[in-house]
């Protein structure tokens, strides 16, 4: 299929949430920007997104929706049930098995119950054993998956996976642009305590990036210098959502407004920051020839305010059944169910492509959203 973008005037960025087993949302989304010849130039993720991310990046062009496959097929358990010969509400039962189990036995491939461990009765133990779960298995799992070499070349697509450090909770980007980056950085991007244990890297402990911003769209607007930007933004959590009546319902909209993104807020503060660049410009445009000079014109340009970002924002709509362990639900069917709306939500988005309809001049962000009929058609499905 031909690539519905300039690729020589426009980088394609992509951003990925954390979300746990919601992640494979993501993985139907890069299928249809891969089959539509729109793979990122960029991408940028934390915890479930920095490992979907990492093996985006760190695999040639042939291979990556194979290794996204390969893990998501690994990490899935198998359904009890049929799921297309069964009730909503006997998949439900099916999904809280999954859960169950994920709890209880681990999830293959990822973790597993740090069996004897002095954690859970609250003794002191090393902090990288901090955690009631080993990750150990998810270490091996992407060492098997990531080419690092390759994420590290000079030809590979830039990655960025962010993390917090746990002794200032200062949020930290580990950019392969400026440094190398090992399994080490991917599996700190996801080390979300209590569950998963800070990972060490320089001497310094790390935690999963989503307890400071579990959207890293800002590290894309903050990127200087800045450049025009196609970015397909991945909503994983909805900070909108009914009022909830039941214990469980409580549980899930305090984990969706608590992970959602914050990204308006993020938008808000670029586009402010957009105007006054360009207010800066227009008024050196307006001084006399012989009081500007070539090191002023350097500065300007970094500046950067003659760019665009055009952001595609892709919202996950699964109902879970206000479960709120969805993140932890890896049914093979759940899987397979995100996988297919992500592509078909991400398909619909380059199907509208509201990025090639002309943009009024010295508009910074752009933000295109599923139309109504392609979220109420989803939900549906």
């Amino acid at each position: 299929m031909k690539t519905k973008t300039d690729r020589s005037k426009q980088r394609i960025a992509l951003v990925l949430q954390g979300g746990g087993a919601l992640g494979a949302y993501q993985a139907g989304i890069y299928q249809a920007l891969h089959e539509h010849e729109l793979t990122p130039d960029w991408v940028v993720g934390t915890s479930i997104g920095a490992i979907n991310a990492a093996i985006i990046a760190g695999n040639p062009y042939a291979q990556r929706l194979t290794r996204l496959r390969e893990f998501w097929d690994r990490v899935s358990h198998d359904d009890n049930l049929d799921l297309a010969r069964i009730p909503d509400q006997a998949r439900q039962f099916n999904s809280w098995l999954a859960t169950l189990d994920a709890m209880t036995r681990g999830v293959p491939g990822f973790f597993t119950p740090r069996l004897f461990s002095l954690f859970p009765a609250g003794l002191a133990v090393p902090p990288e054993a901090a955690s009631f779960y080993d990750t150990g298995a998810l270490s091996e799992t992407l060492k098997s998956l990531v080419d690092f070499d390759y994420i590290n070349a000079a030809r590979g697509m830039r990655l960025t996976v962010n993390a917090v450090k746990v002794t200032s909770g200062d949020l930290v980007s580990f950019d392969s642009a400026k440094r190398a980056l090992g399994v080490e950085h991917i599996m700190a991007s996801g080390a979300l305590p209590p569950g998963f244990s800070a990972v060490r890297i320089d001497g310094e402990l790390y935690w999963d990036g989503g307890l400071y911003s579990n959207t890293p769209l800002e590290t894309v607007l903050n990127d200087a210098p800045h450049a025009n930007t196609l970015c397909f933004m991945v909503d994983l959590w909805s900070a909108e959502g009914p009022e909830p009546t039941t214990l469980d319902e409580v549980e899930t909209r305090q984990k969706d407004v608590m992970f959602a993104s914050r990204s308006k807020r993020h938008i808000d503060a670029y586009l402010q920051t957009h105007k006054l660049q360009h207010t800066v410009r227009d008024l050196y445009d307006r001084l006399p020839d012989e009081l500007q000079s070539k090191t002023d014109d350097d500065v300007l340009a970094a500046l950067g305010c003659a760019t665009t970002m055009h952001i595609v924002r892709l919202p996950y709509a699964g109902r879970d059944w206000h479960m709120a362990s969805k993140d932890i639900n890896f049914s093979r069917g759940s899987i397979a169910w995100r996988w297919d709306q992500g592509y078909r939500d991400a398909s619909r988005a380059i199907e509208q492509a509201g990025w090639l309809a002309a943009t009024p001049k010295d508009v910074g962000v752009i933000v295109h959203e599923l139309t109504p009929y392609a979220m109420k058609e989803r939900m549906e499905k």
